[in-house]
């Protein structure tokens, strides 16, 4: 997924192109070692005599153009986390790009991101998602559009009020140091966006959710920056909070359950799942998502 090195002269979306791929490979680094951190510090609990995990990184190629690399860790705080990064480019499907703004004018599109999903061993411990992106439609050197999405949110087995507080004040404050209308507008777009329709119930918690953010690339740009180093700062301290502590069977089959909620949603509703998987995208880094157990009723 590297690519070629340009000149200073080159257009200012390469420019911009590279900056973002970088910034998600650097916040992807700066995750997986504050998780395997985690799983270092794991002196006490049920499983505390097992080793603890570390990252398996695995690259991937793109046939089209580009391509990723998985970083997946299981271990005994982290059941399964994958960090993913990928940067991308070619043309949309006839069938897609009628979805993509933009696409039906020029097909041909550029895209870099990094996807989280992180699944706990202990059912205390809220699962969680995060991913920020950058899409560009149209000519590489000069697009008709460029936007960011992304966002965060938290399921919790079992809600808890200090734990919904803590993550949403942190992007709250996030949100509120770049728009003031920020978090009363994504805070709710997540809500709505995370919401298993065929079941009537939300996901988790929620978070934030952004799409088609495109008022200043600069200013977009470090705000989505501020977001992945918010999620960094403030789902460490939650797992920290509970990963120490007992659970019982009964709480575990409770979780085992619930997980079925995020399968049910990813593979019904999620648009990472689909751009993916529309896009030729590797199938495991697109499903890692996907807990490794889960149960139906």
């Amino acid at each position: 997924m590297t690519q070629p090195a340009f000149k200073d002269n080159a257009p200012l979306s390469i420019h911009r192109q590279h900056a973002a791929q970088k910034w998600f490979r650097l916040l992807r680094d700066e995750i997986c070692a504050a998780f395997e951190a985690i799983e270092g510090n794991q002196a006490e609990g049920p499983l505390s005599d097992q080793p603890a995990g570390m990252f398996t990184r695995t690259p991937w190629n793109r046939e089209g153009g580009g391509g990723g690399e998985m970083s997946v860790m299981k271990g005994r705080v982290f059941e399964k986390v994958g960090v993913n990064i990928s940067t991308v480019m070619g043309e949309f499907s006839e069938t897609f790009r009628k979805e993509i703004p933009g696409a039906d004018a020029d097909p041909r599109f550029w895209a870099s991101g990094i996807s989280l999903v992180a699944h706990l061993q202990n059912p205390l411990v809220p699962a969680v998602h995060m991913n920020t992106r950058m899409i560009m439609v149209g000519d590489p050197e000069n697009p008709t559009r460029t936007w960011f999405g992304g966002g965060a949110d938290l399921t919790p087995m079992t809600p808890r009020e200090e734990d919904t507080r803590d993550f949403h004040a942190a992007f709250k404050a996030t949100c509120d140091k770049h728009n003031p209308d920020y978090y009363a507008k994504f805070k709710p777009w997540c809500d709505e966006y995370f919401f298993l329709k065929h079941r009537g119930e939300p996901r988790g918690i929620g978070g934030i959710f952004y799409d088609y953010l495109a008022e200043d690339w600069d200013k977009d740009f470090e705000f989505t920056k501020d977001v992945g180093k918010c999620f960094a700062e403030i789902y460490p301290s939650i797992v920290s909070r509970h990963q120490h502590q007992p659970w019982t069977d009964e709480q575990r089959e409770h979780q085992l359950r619930r997980r079925g909620r995020y399968v049910e949603f990813n593979l019904l509703y999620d648009r990472g799942t689909r751009f993916g998987l529309m896009t030729g995208g590797n199938t495991e880094a697109i499903l890692m998502s996907l807990p490794p157990i889960v149960k139906w009723d």
